[in-house]
């Protein structure tokens, strides 16, 4: 196959990468011999990739982006784990992907359609879903579960093992120790459950008897009444047919790591 793209002559590719069709790689970027580029990819320049990484189509990476490199983990001696970043991201300027650990998943996967703006880290052996931005200075812990379409404030920082459910949207500096459910919205730090995310509900096409049912099961979810148990039980015997309030129901039940977060005035019981 004839490589049609473009290389810089000032940037660095070892020999054993595999570079797709249309790659754009620019000056003082560095290519590891076990990196994948897939078709369509580009390094706007001063870009590292490194380690067992494979790279999906079309994805753009902006200056003095670390990617691949070995975690900052210290148990991490030189195992063969890897990074895999999906296609259609937007990578900006000093972000930083760390592959998996053997004590871990052994990889560490962004999804499609990313959006991870400078200065934001994900750590190793994190999953971050399909659609997730991850504003400035945004910090992923080793572990981190991202739903899809999620969105983290700028700065917010994610304790190692916590999930944070699809459609979920994370405040601005928040300290998010706890699981997010779906489509909840969390602040402060430490962060509390403040409500849903309705505006991005909006934006997204759910209609408005969607919301209404979501409001309805966050509300009893959420009541005094009861312990957490019993109220996931209530709630899906009300809602026994709606995929949507089920999806929180099973992010519930699955459990994890961490503990949930509430709002302020309601302890997990």
């Amino acid at each position: 196959m004839t490589f049609q793209g473009v290389i810089h002559p000032a940037a660095i590719i070892e020999p054993g990468a595999q570079i797709g069709t249309d790659v754009r790689i620019g000056p003082y970027c560095m290519v590891g011999k076990d990196v994948v580029l897939g078709d369509g990819v580009e390094l706007i320049s001063h870009v590292v990739v490194a380690g067992h990484t494979t790279i999906g189509a079309r994805t753009r990476v902006f200056p003095f982006a670390s990617i691949g490199h070995p975690p900052q983990d210290l148990r991490y001696k030189g195992e063969p784990t890897t990074l895999a970043i999906g296609s259609d991201c937007i990578i900006r300027e000093g972000v930083t992907l760390n592959p998996g650990t053997p004590n871990g998943r052994g990889t560490t996967i962004v999804g499609d359609h990313c959006f991870l703006l400078a200065q934001s880290h994900v750590a190793h052996d994190c999953q971050v879903g399909h659609h997730v931005v991850l504003t400035n200075n945004v910090m992923l812990a080793g572990h981190c579960r991202i739903g899809d379409y999620a969105i983290i404030g700028g700065g917010a920082g994610i304790h190692q093992y916590v999930r944070v459910g699809p459609h979920a949207f994370i405040g601005g500096l928040s300290g998010v120790e706890n699981d997010v459910i779906p489509y909840g919205m969390v602040l402060g730090n430490r962060a509390y459950l403040h409500g849903l995310n309705i505006v991005g509900l909006r934006r997204r096409g759910f209609s408005r008897e969607q919301i209404h049912d979501i409001r309805r099961a966050y509300r009893l979810l959420f009541a005094d009444e009861g312990t957490l148990a019993e109220r996931v039980t209530d709630v899906a015997e009300e809602f026994a047919v709606h995929p949507t309030v089920h999806e929180i129901l099973d992010f519930i039940r699955e459990g994890g790591e961490r503990s949930l977060c509430t709002p302020r005035d309601v302890p997990v019981r």
